[in-house]
């Protein structure tokens, strides 16, 4: 329909490209789907789960964050994944922090790119927070 979008990807800039690829792969998973040179730059298209993210090998030109606060990065067992990113060096701002059937926990991932690593539990009251929260990743529950 007219006026109606889907979310498909964020595009980040890269210090260093292949050390940016590789925290994704190491840490979630990410599949590399497209590598290679447009506007005269390499550009690396990757899946994480059935999010996307596009790294643009260029340094950005600040790290002041702007007007976007922190990509959210939805997890089967956040327990788990913030051990084993622990252990790969990755450091977190906080423990985890729950709520009403959900909880999170933030980390930097390269390029000072603040994540939020989020689970859902099927114990949420509120139906419209439960829809929200159904998507592609609702196997997660």
């Amino acid at each position: 329909h007219m006026g109606e979008g889907h979310f498909h990807h964020v595009h980040i800039f890269c210090t260093d490209i292949s050390k940016s690829i590789n925290w994704w792969q190491t840490n979630f998973s990410a599949e590399i789907c497209f590598d290679n040179i447009m506007g005269g730059s390499r550009n690396v298209f990757v899946r994480v789960g059935e999010g996307r993210l596009h790294f643009y090998d260029q340094a950005p030109k600040t790290f002041a964050t702007g007007t976007i606060h922190h990509l959210g990065i939805r997890v089967e067992n956040l327990g788990e994944t913030v051990l084993m990113m622990k252990n790969n060096g990755v450091e977190f701002r906080n423990p985890i922090r729950s709520f009403d059937g959900w909880a999170y926990s933030m980390c930097l991932a390269p390029d000072n790119i603040l994540l939020e690593l989020f689970e859902v539990s099927n114990e949420i009251k509120d139906p419209k927070l439960l829809n929200y929260f159904s998507d592609s990743s609702s196997h997660f529950l």
